[in-house]
This record gives C-alpha cells, structure tokens and sequence, in this order.
C-alpha cells in the first residue's frame, strides 16, 4: 500500500471536512459552559482530568515561577530563544510600523483612523505530545510588539522551556490548562483576568472553542490541525520533498500532507523517499497515520496545479519548482508560502513570519496571526471650522430624510452655521 495515495480534489476536500464534526462543538461547549459556571474549582477539576494537571501543582504560575525557568536554562537554550524571539519581534514591529496614522481633510476638520492596542491578551500554546514554546513566543512576542499590556498564557503541561519562553516574551503569568477549557478561562475570566482577544493555535476543541467563544471576545483566526501542500514539479528533488512531508505529519495523526505535482515520476521518488525516512522517523507511526489522510494530486500542467492548490487553499504552501515567479503569479489562497530553498520548518521555528495561520481552507478569507490581531482600527471626526462644514451636515440630513430618520436629519440641521 502506497504512502501516499492518489486522490482527486473532493476526496480531499471531504477529509478535511470530517474535521469539522458537530461531536466537537457540542463537546467544546460543554467545557465552556462547564468552566463558566464552576469557575476555578471546575476548571482544576478538568485541568486535572483532562490535562494531567497533578492535584498539588498550581493552575497558574505567576512571574517569579516563568523567571526561575529562565534562569534554569542552560546558555544555549537561552540564545537560542533569544534570537527566535528576535527575528520574531522584528518582523511585528515591522508591521505595527506599517500602520500609520490617518488623517483626511473633509470639509471644515478631518477624519482620523488609529490603531490601538487592546488592552489584555490571551494566547494558547499546544502542549500535548510535542509542547511547543515557539508558539509561545509567536503568539505573546508578536502581541507585545503591538502594544499589548498585559499577556496571559494557557498551555497544558507546561515544561521549562515553555515558561522560560513565556517570561521571555513577557506574559504576566501561565494558567496550566489545555483545550476548549483555557480558551473559556481567558475569554471569561476564571482563574486569570478577563482577556479581550485570545490567539494561538491548537486542536480541533480549541478551534471550535475559539469559533463558540467569537463575539464574547476576540479571536486571531480558526486555526486546527497543521496543513502542508507541496507544489512540485519534474525537477523537485524528492529528498527534500519528503522530508518537508513527514515534518507536517509528525504533528498530528490529523494534519494533512498533500503533494500536488505535474510529473509522476517524481512522485514515485517521494513515495521511496517517504519509505526510506520513515524507517528512523521517532514518530513515525503519526506520520503513517497522517500520510494515509493526505495524498497526491496529479496534474496536467503548471496551471492546473496551482488551481488546485488554490481549491485546498492550504495553511502552508511550499514551491518547489524551476521557475517559481510564473507559478506564484497564478496563486492566491494560502496562509503562508515558502518559495524553495526557503521551507515551511523555517516558518515554524522563528525565520520571521508567523507560524499561526488559517488552516481548513478558512485561508480563502483570513490571514496568519500579525498585530493586527491585537489591534483595534479606531475612527474620529474632528470639526475644527464647523462654520465650513456645511456641506456635512446639508448632505447628513438630505440622506437621513431619504432613509425616513427625520430626527437625524434635525440633529444635523441643528448643527449648520
């Protein structure tokens, strides 16, 4: 039986789509509901069952506990986050840089538009089989660098390195809890402080918490279980292809690796590759597992293999192929995309971008995690010379009148010199 095996689009689709079960959501908001109405008490409760929380260790750790982390960290553990923090903070600043302020003459004053920070942060880091603490500082370094107050820390289990990355990136403190159970605790305020928007990636509960939780608080994107599509074609080397295949399956027996390509002969040389690597590969029986979700696309040409990298609309997108400008003129639905030599592990682990990003084709209208998650555009009109704004207001009420508002057309006139 083949790795990975020949699919057609749909089939695909309608995999990914099994990830969306009503059996979660109706799961995740009984956590929610749970957490809400049993305050502290029931999410330790669930912390403990769910999370392997031991009945003698805190929920939340606080400064002190994240600084002794960091001070417990061997020097090169701490360089090493020190410099992904930094490549991190870097390319955030560089977008809060890019939001200027707007200032628009209208007659008699101007129309402002500024972004704001809110005021308090919730973010997620997984911390299942593989904790990750560099989701940790993608998510609390890039809510710092837009300006952020106060950040707080959900991740289940947490280990050294990952409180020694909270204090790193400045989160005021870690609640110990996973799932749709800390994303309810940030959004509502048990155990921690009440949390304006919440942000990270996770599984399928955390997802469908963040998607129940959606107008009580703020959320950066739906982002489930990890997605990678190669776009490979005849020259590819089937080596590096693989690889980069198995290190999206490693994650989750439900992420989904895909190679789409326009020759059939190299995806013979991925499928021996994926063999051969798999046969030292620690998690390779996750790997397996993902592989047989996932699948290969054949296709005609250039164009219809970007078409169809489009319809997955993947979370990560890598091109590996000759001529990469012609290719990546023609496509558009992705959350992020890794132009060869360039990999999506480096997106993973800090060259710069952002490795939270819409997975399940939500790429199709929403973008990676940035500090415009945690920003607030905020409009002002200000009449400096209200004597010249009568264009303003003659137009306000002529509308308001066409709309049947009388009394808004009056609160306008009222205001004409």
């Amino acid at each position: 039986m083949k790795l990975l095996a020949l699919r057609e689009l749909d089939e695909l689709l309608r995999l990914r789509a099994r990830l969306d079960e009503p059996a979660v959501r109706t799961r995740a908001a009984e956590l929610i509901a749970a957490v809400r109405a049993g305050g502290p008490a029931r999410l330790r409760a669930l912390a403990e069952e769910l999370d392997g929380l031991a009945p003698d260790a805190p929920l939340v750790l606080g400064p002190e506990r994240l600084a002794r982390a960091w001070d417990e960290l061997d020097d090169a553990a701490r360089a090493l986050l020190t410099r992904t923090a930094g490549r991190i903070e870097a390319f955030a600043r560089a977008q809060r840089a890019a939001l200027g302020e707007v200032a628009l003459p209208v007659p008699g004053g101007r129309a402002e538009l500024a972004y704001v920070p809110v005021e308090r942060a919730g973010v997620y880091a997984p911390g299942g089989r593989h904790p990750l603490p560099s989701s940790v500082l993608m998510t609390a370094v890039t809510a710092r660098a837009a300006g952020v107050g106060e950040v707080w820390l959900a991740s289940p289990r947490p280990t050294r390195v990952t409180l020694a990355a909270a204090h790193l990136a400045g989160a005021r403190g870690v609640l110990a809890a996973g799932g749709a159970q800390a994303l309810a605790a940030l959004a509502t305020g048990v155990a921690v402080p009440r949390c304006d928007v919440v942000a990270g990636p996770g599984n399928r509960y955390v997802t469908a918490a963040k998607a129940l939780l959606v107008g009580e608080v703020g959320i950066d994107l739906l982002a489930g279980p990890s997605e990678l599509v190669v776009l490979a074609d005849e020259g590819a080397e089937a080596r590096l292809v693989a690889a980069d295949l198995l290190a999206q399956a490693e994650h989750d027996v439900e992420a989904l690796p895909v190679l789409v390509s326009t020759s059939p002969a190299l995806v013979a040389r991925v499928e021996a590759e994926l063999a051969r690597q798999l046969a030292d590969l620690p998690g390779a029986a996750t790997a397996r597992a993902a592989l047989a979700r996932g699948g290969v696309l054949l296709a005609r040409d250039a164009a219809e293999a970007c078409a169809l990298a489009d319809a997955l609309a993947p979370e990560h997108l890598e091109l590996a192929v000759a001529e990469p400008a012609a290719w990546r003129a023609r496509l558009s639905q992705h959350g992020a995309l890794f132009v060869a030599p360039a990999c999506e592990v480096l997106g993973d682990y800090g060259a710069g971008p952002n490795h939270v990003l819409p997975t399940g084709a939500s790429a199709r209208w929403s973008g990676g995690l940035s500090v415009l998650s945690f920003l607030r555009p905020r409009a002002t009109l200000v009449l400096d010379a209200p004597a010249a704004a009568g264009e303003l207001f003659a137009d306000a009420a002529a509308l308001a009148r066409l709309e049947g508002l009388e009394g808004h057309a009056r609160a306008a006139e009222a205001r004409r010199a």
